[in-house]
């Protein structure tokens, strides 16, 4: 008697376990699955592959300033610094900057038979959407309602009213946008849906054909330098 209980208690074990274990296992969170298609896939790899290519450009740019201010040093350090702190105030905005682009226009939307209510500003998320396709393709340079952006220009909502960087937008306002290649700007941004997110919003985008000349003014902001102190120079530390 004594072995067929035993052998029963290894039986209800063998049972448990089995359940134990299938239980566990559809409570386990399963793995997510890549759910995208070969042409997103090539999509996505084209993209870093793109980025991969402009983050090595940059590292060879910076190697042969790098090699140019070494070579200078020597020869005429003022020169040189004289060069390097004009290149930044450019790369910084603070320069007045030339070249072809486009000017885009908001209004508000004016369709004949129109009935509706008139927008009186853009709301800052549809002109942060404006400034990713321009980046899109390929602008440079880029100016609002005469405010010139730069890594520091905030485009921000306040008390109802969109203001980039210090400046309020009010409509209509011009946007321009200077690019190397400002035919490839207009060709981009005349196929974008970006026009159709206006029109949600009763606004009108319209764009107009490339000019060969153009002229962004500064930024009016100035940077905030709060933590950097002058440095000796020709002495060693100790």
């Amino acid at each position: 008697m004594e072995w067929k209980r035993r052998l029963s208690f290894a039986g209800v074990a063998a049972v448990f376990g089995v359940m134990l274990a299938v239980g566990l296992r559809t409570t386990l969170p399963s793995e997510e699955r890549d759910t995208r298609d070969i042409w997103e896939l090539r999509a996505d790899l084209t993209k870093e592959q793109q980025l991969e290519q402009q983050l090595l450009e940059e590292l060879e740019d910076y190697e042969e300033k790098l090699h140019y201010y070494r070579q200078r040093e020597t020869a005429d350090g003022g020169a040189a610094l004289k060069a390097t702190v004009a290149e930044l105030r450019e790369e910084a905005g603070l320069t007045e900057v030339k070249g072809s682009g486009i000017v885009l226009t908001i209004a508000p939307f004016s369709a004949a038979g129109y009935v509706g209510p008139v927008t009186a500003t853009v709301s800052p998320e549809l002109l942060q959407r404006l400034v990713n396709e321009l980046n899109k393709y390929g602008a440079k340079e880029i100016a609002i309602g005469g405010e010139r952006l730069t890594n520091r220009t905030a485009i921000r909502d306040i008390n109802g009213m969109t203001k980039v960087g210090r400046r309020p937008i009010g409509l209509p306002v011009e946007v321009k946008a200077i690019a190397s290649d400002a035919d490839k700007l207009y060709s981009g941004l005349a196929v974008s849906p970006i026009r159709d997110d206006f029109i949600v919003e009763n606004l009108e985008l319209s764009i107009s054909k490339p000019k060969p000349s153009m002229v962004i003014p500064p930024s009016t902001e100035r940077p905030d330098v709060n933590y950097m102190e002058t440095a000796s120079v020709g002495k060693e530390e100790k």
